[in-house]
């Protein structure tokens, strides 16, 4: 796809993100252009509704051929993230709180580091929140968990609303552990519990294991049992971070902290086919 970038009076354009960019070091793919463009978008560098700057500028400025910046620039565009306007240019799509999912899921195709450091403060953040909900939970606390775990198994086939109950109940886990630090910071990764859930939800034996999982949380949360619910939430992150790296095609603890890279290619591969 090759597209022409013109003025357009009524977006504003970002000529200072061709000047933030840094040249490629070592030859270009198109994941490591989308990498550098992703990490710009979503520390906010620009607004939405701008125009990105020309293929031959940004082209310039990473030091990578046209059609490098052209398939990255359509695997974003496949992800939702900008827009490509034939005879305008590219344009970002939303603001920084709609794009991070994206840029999550993104990061996890590619094995990305902060996005894997991002998974692994999730899973320790957790255990701390299930250890404390089990020592501090009321008889109201545990019923309100109950409910969500009801809500879980309700669904059915309904994806959407199993996923809300499932980020619900953690979120509530929080919201009983009384830490008011700690339940910021996990609300604050609400999106990676969502884009989490979201990769895994056709898995075979994801809805079975994730509800006796979280059955395991709420009976040593109501048995106030701490070591027991700090235990239980471990196995839950270690079985949801197991099928995360299933559903990504990444090897063994791959997204949860290591290498990760055997995803790479397979986001390559994809990317290029989108151009």
């Amino acid at each position: 796809m090759t597209v022409t970038s013109q003025p357009d009076q009524q977006s504003p354009s970002s000529p200072d993100l061709a000047r933030l960019l840094r040249p490629v070091v070592r030859e270009s793919s198109v994941s490591e252009v989308a990498k550098r463009l992703l990490d710009h978008l979503s520390a906010g560098d620009i607004k939405p509704g701008t125009r990105l700057p020309a293929e031959r500028q940004l082209a310039e400025a990473l030091g990578v051929a046209r059609s490098s910046v052209r398939g990255a620039l359509s695997a974003l565009d496949v992800l939702g993230i900008i827009e490509i306007r034939p005879g305008s240019g590219s344009y970002v799509r939303e603001g920084t709180s709609e794009f991070l999912p994206r840029a999550i899921n993104w990061g996890l195709m590619l094995g990305q580091r902060r996005t894997q450091d991002l998974v692994e403060v999730r899973t320790h953040m957790e255990g701390v929140s299930a250890r404390l909900a089990a020592e501090r939970a009321t008889e109201e606390d545990v019923a309100r968990l109950e409910e969500h775990l009801r809500r879980m198994r309700d669904a059915g086939t309904d994806v959407a609303a199993f996923i809300d109950a499932d980020i619900a109940f953690h979120l509530e886990t929080a919201s009983i552990a009384r830490n008011s630090v700690l339940s910021d910071i996990l609300h604050s990764i609400r999106a990676l519990l969502q884009v989490w859930m979201e990769r895994v939800s056709d898995l075979e034996g994801t809805v079975s294991g994730t509800l006796c999982e979280h059955d395991a949380v709420l009976a040593a949360i109501r048995a106030h049992d701490p070591d027991a619910a700090n235990e239980a939430m471990a196995e839950h992150m270690r079985m949801a971070s197991a099928r995360l790296r299933e559903s990504i095609g990444a090897p063994d603890g791959g997204a949860d902290g290591t290498d990760g890279t055997a995803a790479n290619g397979a986001a390559d591969n994809a990317a290029v086919r989108n151009a």
